[in-house]
């Protein structure tokens, strides 16, 4: 089975306009076009299209990808290249991943100290410390 721009567009839920990008970018060497010079996807082709898109959606730069397609498409020979860009991508969405759960704790503990019974005297209390602070400091 086959299919067209349009038909990945829904699929993957992403502009045709950024799929002929990716194209341009030389991400897509893999897809061929018919006789009228529209491309055309195969089943094989949405797999790698989806690797593509996962690897944007996590963050890895359009020049990287171009790197790990152009892996792909030497063969097997490049194994050990693809694994490795992948396992350094990887490490960066792990350090993401923490970073955004600090952040979630952050708020997480902002959202209980609003919840309180005793939120109003609460941020009293830290509004005062602040102005005192700055008058300690005379930054008032």
């Amino acid at each position: 089975m086959t299919y067209t721009i349009k038909d990945i567009s829904k699929m993957f839920g992403i502009s045709i306009y950024t799929i002929r990008f990716y194209d341009k970018e030389g991400l897509l060497p893999f897809v061929l076009r018919n006789k009228a010079g529209n491309r055309v996807f195969t089943e094989s082709d949405i797999g790698l299209f989806g690797t593509i898109c996962c690897l944007k959606n996590t963050g890895m730069k359009i020049r990287d990808i171009k790197t790990y397609i152009d892996f792909c498409m030497l063969g097997a020979s490049t194994i050990d290249e693809r694994k490795k860009l992948l396992l350094t991508h990887q490490e960066a969405i792990l350090n993401q991943i923490n970073k955004l759960n600090d952040n979630l704790n952050h708020i997480h503990y902002k959202i209980e100290k609003y919840a309180s019974p005793d939120a109003i005297q609460i941020i009293n209390e830290e509004r005062k410390k602040v102005h005192d602070e700055k008058l300690e400091n005379n930054l008032l």
